[in-house]
């Protein structure tokens, strides 16, 4: 990892914990795309779905932290707070911008109505949850500050979910700007109530890594996220079973409870996989660190292959132990193609470094 007096220029374990969710979301895919209806009504099943039901959470928490490095980092070379703030701004605009590409990829590629293109997904959330995590880390100062501001934000998206969910003054929104509030009735789209919540989240653990300045200091903090993690879990759990304030909430969806679970779940899969891999270190060529390296890219192309006609053989056919040899496979067919793009970039980039030294 590192040396004990010096800050990790790039935390492996982050990128190795983004992999997971990488290999998680394929789970999603394709079990649901591929899994015959009849073996959806299975106790196994449903384990899967749970199981895969924490790759977008994941992918939320984890860009949050990510927001909060980004801006740590540029501003410990320019020492500018306000252009790191506006850089990670840009790139959650980039975001949003790739989310309606994606869209119109899909359809263009599979066929399918106009208004698919207005479907909320995940990148559709995470790209404004960005923005916003960025703007909130550029107006306020100081470690403490960002963490408490940022926490706040969190527990009051989670709380207000309920109310939003049901509020009657949400119908006189467009349908395409309520969906990003509440989903259509029947589906079960990313919306900014609670899910944009996971990335404050993981933007408030994101300002306490990027303090940390030692090899020793970041084992400390992780066992904190450990003990803290599972702190929050148990209080969530607990309250679970208390009497809810709200007159019409779900667990799965919109409760509070659940919300703060998997936050506590997060942190301590964050602290896990740091002493895994300062137990084990993993080499550059890790399965984890590729997929956590290219985790856009895999999102990108395997969606489409997964629910598009590449795949329409085995929509809905094969019995789940089937699908789950299935996903394996393709899995390492997205591994073996992260790795080419992986290559053909790091061919590109040193070609063009050629070019600029000759011609300087």
């Amino acid at each position: 990892m590192t040396s004990a007096g010096t800050r990790p220029s790039r935390r492996a374990y982050i990128d190795w914990l983004r992999g997971v969710a990488v290999v998680i979301m394929i789970l999603a895919h394709t079990s649901d795309s591929w899994t015959a209806t009849a073996y959806k009504a299975t106790r196994a099943y449903e384990v899967v779905v749970k199981v895969s039901g924490m790759a977008a959470p994941l992918f939320l928490f984890l860009a949050g932290v990510a927001v909060a490095l980004a801006a740590g980092g540029r501003v410990s070379k320019t020492g500018d707070v306000s252009g790191a703030a506006a850089a990670v701004r840009r790139r959650g605009w980039q975001i949003f911008g790739l989310a309606l590409l994606f869209r119109l990829q899909a359809m263009v590629v599979s066929g399918g109505k106009l208004a698919g293109l207005l479907k909320v997904d995940i990148l559709n959330i995470m790209g404004p949850a960005m923005v916003a995590a960025a703007a909130i880390w550029g107006l306020v100062r100081g470690t403490v500050t960002r963490v408490v501001v940022l926490s706040l934000v969190t527990a009051g998206v989670s709380l207000l979910t309920p109310y939003v969910r049901t509020a009657d003054w949400m119908g006189v929104l467009p349908d395409p700007l309520e969906w990003y509030f509440r989903p259509p009735r029947g589906r079960s789209w990313f919306t900014l109530f609670p899910w944009a919540g996971l990335l404050f989240a993981g933007a408030a653990v994101g300002v306490v890594v990027d303090q940390v300045k030692s090899h020793e200091g970041e084992r400390r903090l992780n066992a904190w996220f450990l003990w803290l993690g599972t702190a929050i879990m148990a209080a969530s759990l607990g309250a679970s079973f208390l009497p809810s304030p709200y007159s019409n909430t779900y667990f799965w969806t919109t409760s509070p409870s659940y919300f703060f679970f998997r936050i506590g779940l997060m942190m301590v899969m964050l602290g896990a996989c740091y002493y895994l891999l300062e137990r084990w270190p993993p080499p550059a060529s890790s399965a984890m660190l590729e997929f956590g390296h290219s985790s856009l890219f895999v999102y990108w192309i395997h969606v489409e292959m997964a629910y598009g006609w590449l795949s329409y053989p085995l929509h809905k056919r094969l019995p789940l132990a089937w699908a789950l040899v299935a996903y394996v496979l393709f899995t390492l067919l997205m591994l073996w193609l992260s790795r080419v793009k992986t290559r053909r970039v790091r061919t590109w980039k040193a070609r063009r470094a050629r070019v600029s030294a000759g011609t300087a």
